[in-house]
């Protein structure tokens, strides 16, 4: 067990402090705009970014002219991404030479890596403010330092802190709700940086979980999703005996209406335990995303991911063997080096086989730092893409047909948002389907039985047959 590295109190006040000095420095409306890539753990960053701004007196504003501040919330688990990221930031500058002013700011995961941070040193002047995934909540202080120096900041901590607590959060919705109850990861597979961006696995106290996710409905959240690299691993750094199982049971007990989900879930931990517990608990919602990665028990090998695919199809059995409706998601790289033509062949027997709702599908890219990287490459781009084509093509009709099966169903969703499309409402199911009809926009919020009445690859159409009772 790891000696605990929980922020104390002292340092949450310092940077308390710092918050009320950034705020009395404005003599005018100040506005902040906060620009997220990557996973569902950045969302969430980006609330608690969102949060401490407003606390130093920015505004939240999606107008880059008018922001004060903008900062970019970043992501390496791509190079795509990475250069995407860099582009954007480069496109800021004109912008910055009509507001002298302004600040521009690069956090997250991409700016963890040395080499990052240093390319930004040396070819992005206008940056103002740099600073990795372990001083989020340093923010005030390493805002204050820019505006009362005049000069860049950087802070690319390689010290990992076990928690840290009573952060101030501004959540984009209120009805739906990130929650992280875990930081970092243990599992090292080759092709990934996020370990090494992100740190050791961290657990969250289950009963501080407990009273936030309280908090959260009795404000009017409905959809809560639980957040965490593996959140199979939840718990294993503590000494209170309080698995991810147990943590579901306890956050179903909570009273109220509402619905949990949770991701990602690590085939190597995923366990009897948690489908029974999700079959049990009639707030889980019964969708899982389960990444398989690859077909090949070759690959999944040289990938570290330390299963086969027939274990990964027997914790798929039996899921559906408890729950029959479950919908399955997954995530699958092409192109990992050293994958020939037999190897991606497995992975469309595997796609084949076990008929997935949804696939998110990557091109594999090439991690700096990571084991992977050392590999050759057995395929050509123009092969690698031939083979993430055939791979969506397969998993598009499989998508097709399975939304398919609920034309003519009645469902019960979860209003989620009003948009300007004709069918405006925007609604969830159970299993994470969209389906969107059309409805009065004070429904926001709300439960309701739908009937299915089209389907497309992708999401569904209805209409409402009832709104149940609040």
């Amino acid at each position: 067990m790891r000696e605990k590295r929980l922020i104390a109190e002292e340092e949450l006040l310092r940077q308390r402090d710092y918050m009320e000095r950034v705020r009395a420095m404005h003599d005018e409306p100040k506005y902040a705009f906060v620009d997220t890539y990557g996973c569902q753990q950045n969302e969430a960053d980006s609330e608690i970014l969102r949060g401490l701004l407003l606390e130093m007196g920015y505004a939240p504003t999606k107008d880059e002219t008018l922001a004060d501040i903008i900062l970019v919330n970043s992501c390496a688990v791509r190079e795509h991404a990475e250069m995407r990221i860099l582009g954007n930031v480069g496109a800021l500058k004109p912008g910055k030479r009509l507001k002298p002013g302004q600040i521009i700011g690069i956090c997250g995961c991409m700016v963890q890596q040395e080499h990052m941070a240093e390319k930004i040193r040396k070819s992005f002047h206008h940056v103002n403010l740099v600073f990795g995934t372990h001083a989020v909540h340093r923010l005030p202080e390493l805002l204050y330092q820019v505006l009362t120096s005049g000069k860049r900041v950087f802070a690319i901590e390689d010290k990992e802190h076990e928690i840290v607590e009573g952060l101030p959060v501004l959540r984009a919705s209120k009805t739906k709700a990130w929650v992280s109850i875990m930081y970092g990861c243990n599992n090292f597979c080759s092709y990934c940086i996020v370990p090494y961006v992100r740190g050791r696995e961290r657990s969250r106290d289950p009963d501080v979980i407990v009273s936030e996710i309280t908090q959260l409905i009795s404000e009017g959240a409905r959809d809560i999703t639980l957040l965490g690299q593996n959140v199979n691993s939840y718990g294993l750094d503590r000494d209170d005996g309080v698995n991810f199982s147990e943590l579901l049971r306890r956050l179903n007990a909570i009273p109220g209406k509402f619905r949990l989900r949770f991701m990602t879930s690590h085939p190597k931990d995923a366990s009897k335990e948690l489908f029974e517990t999700m079959a049990s608990c009639e707030k889980v919602c019964k969708h899982i995303h389960l990444p398989f990665q690859s077909g090949s028990n070759r690959i999944l090998k040289e990938m570290n991911r330390k299963y086969t695919r027939e274990h990964y199809q027997g914790l798929v059995d039996y899921a559906r063997s408890l729950m029959p409706s479950l919908a399955l998601t997954s995530d699958v790289i092409v192109g990992f080096p050293s994958e020939t033509e037999k190897d991606f062949e497995d992975t469309l027997d595997l796609v084949e086989t076990i008929g997935f709702d949804a696939l998110f599908t990557f091109l594999y890219s090439r991690r700096k730092g990571t084991p992977a990287a050392e590999l050759p490459d057995c395929a050509t781009k123009e092969e690698r893409q031939v083979r993430f084509e055939r791979l969506l093509a397969l998993q598009n009709e499989h998508s097709k047909e399975r939304n398919q099966r609920h034309l003519g169903t009645r469902v019960e969703v979860l209003i989620e948002a009003d948009t300007p499309e004709k069918m405006n409402l925007l609604a969830r199911c159970d299993d994470n389907r969209p389906v969107r009809f059309a409805g009065d926009p004070s429904l926001v919020g709300r439960f309701a039985i739908v009937e299915i009445t089209e389907c497309a690859k992708w999401s569904m159409e209805g209409t409402v047959i009832s709104i149940l009772p609040e």
